[in-house]
């Protein structure tokens, strides 16, 4: 990729839960089945780890099972022993290499098996560790319950990774809960969709308004979209469905995050991040949560994650 930046890879265990259908658990791995051309590929703790060491990744991740929101508190804690087990392969596996290799945390919205999830993967000790099972169409409210539930649980001098959230308010929250990595596709997703973040919360390029405003969609944005393009030619791309127009967009969204992480780590050193949290969130206008959760819903029901039975 000729990217001389840091590079983190997951292990799969969400892809595992995204195409549940094409997929098949047992307590030594994952056979999956490619959507793509029906290709049967078998995923074992080693075999992730020795994915993620060949792409060269900086931080790399242990296999994992994320069960569905809606799974019983059995079929959880059976993930949970699973992603147990797999992380003390994987940490065996590990052995020897100099990349950062971080425990996963599961037990879904139960704070019992979160207690039984941290206590088996910290003991692992590994270099950092991950939250994972969250943002997968719980509402925010548990969300946050649970990251509240697990922190605690993490060594303070170690990393704590929230997997799958990357809006900018929930990047605050999280902050602000002891949190110090995201990963998320929302910021490229929503862009490919005309969405960009402000501010002021996201607009919709595709609104009449901007097809005449010839202004950069932000103006305090140091992006090469926004240095570049007004929004007025940014409306045209989209609407004539340009393939430079997900481009910009997305360009102009992963520099809105980017330039926001900055500036939290500006306020946390300077000591003002709690006046600094309230100030943006009382600007930036959130999605409508249930707005928000249909939007992952049909996300995650759409032909991408739930593929022909056929195949």
């Amino acid at each position: 990729m000729a990217w001389d930046g840091p590079i983190l890879t997951d292990s799969g265990g969400y892809q595992v839960f995204s195409l549940a259908r094409l997929c098949k658990i047992t307590n030594n791995g994952v056979t999956f089945r490619s959507h793509i051309d029906g290709s049967e590929h078998n995923l074992t703790p080693e075999a992730v780890i020795e994915l993620q060491q060949k792409l060269g990744a900086d931080i790399i991740m242990t296999l994992d099972e994320c069960p569905a929101i809606g799974a019983s508190m059995a079929a959880i804690r059976e993930a949970v022993d699973k992603t147990s087990r797999w992380a003390e392969r994987c940490r065996k596996y590990h052995q020897g290499s100099d990349q950062l290799l971080f425990g996963i945390v599961q037990g879904g919205i139960f704070p019992e098996l979160r207690h039984q999830s941290a206590a088996a993967i910290t003991s692992l000790d590994f270099p950092g560790y991950a939250i994972g099972g969250l943002s997968i169409g719980e509402p925010k409210e548990t969300t946050w319950s649970i990251v509240a539930e697990t922190t605690p649980l993490l060594p303070p001098d170690k990393p704590r990774y929230l997997m799958g959230v990357g809006s900018p308010e929930d990047i605050i929250e999280g902050v602000s809960r002891g949190i110090d990595l995201f990963d998320s596709a929302l910021p490229t997703r929503v862009a490919r969709n005309g969405a960009l973040f402000t501010a002021q919360g996201r607009v919709n390029i595709r609104k009449a308004i901007y097809r005449v405003k010839e202004l950069p969609v932000d103006a305090d944005c140091d992006c090469y979209t926004c240095r570049m393009f007004s929004a007025s030619y940014l409306s045209h791309l989209f609407k004539c469905e340009e393939l430079l127009a997900y481009r910009l967009a997305t360009i102009h969204n992963l520099r809105f995050i980017a330039r926001l992480m900055q500036r939290i780590e500006d306020a946390i050193r300077q000591g003002t991040f709690a006046a600094f949290k309230n100030d943006f969130l009382s600007q930036y206008q959130v999605t409508d949560e249930e707005v928000r959760l249909a939007q992952k819903k049909k996300w995650l029901n759409s032909p991408r994650h739930q593929p022909n039975a056929s195949i």
